[in-house]
């Protein structure tokens, strides 16, 4: 077997941080939600250590969210660098993997037009 591509490389990498990207918003929506809920309840003396716990937790969620951005912007411009030296070099002939190439980019300039 072959061995992938550097489009392809590209191409996964950027898939991987769309949707680490995507996860890290579930998981932020989640927070919220739980906070929400600590903050609808009557609680113990615990209850005060808990909300400040769940309150860090999303700081720190939404705090990945400025270099995980860069991260996606370099990789998008390493896979159109990539897209363009492969349709210099002729690589037409594969049109599946420049297909997928394309839908990566334009995942990831929608996902990043959704958070700004």
């Amino acid at each position: 077997m072959a061995p992938p591509s550097r489009l392809v490389i590209a191409t996964s990498a950027v898939s991987r941080l769309v949707n680490e990207e995507s996860s890290y918003h579930k998981e932020l929506e989640q927070q919220r939600a739980r906070v929400q809920k600590l903050e609808g309840q009557e609680g113990d003396e615990n209850a005060e250590f808990t909300m400040r716990q769940e309150r860090k937790a999303v700081e720190e969620t939404k705090a990945v969210f400025p270099a995980l951005r860069q991260k996606i912007k370099a990789a998008v411009e390493k896979l159109e660098l990539q897209l363009e030296s492969a349709k210099e070099e002729g690589m037409e002939s594969n049109v599946e993997e420049i297909t997928k190439a394309k839908e990566a980019i334009a995942a990831a300039k929608t996902s990043y037009r959704e958070i700004v």
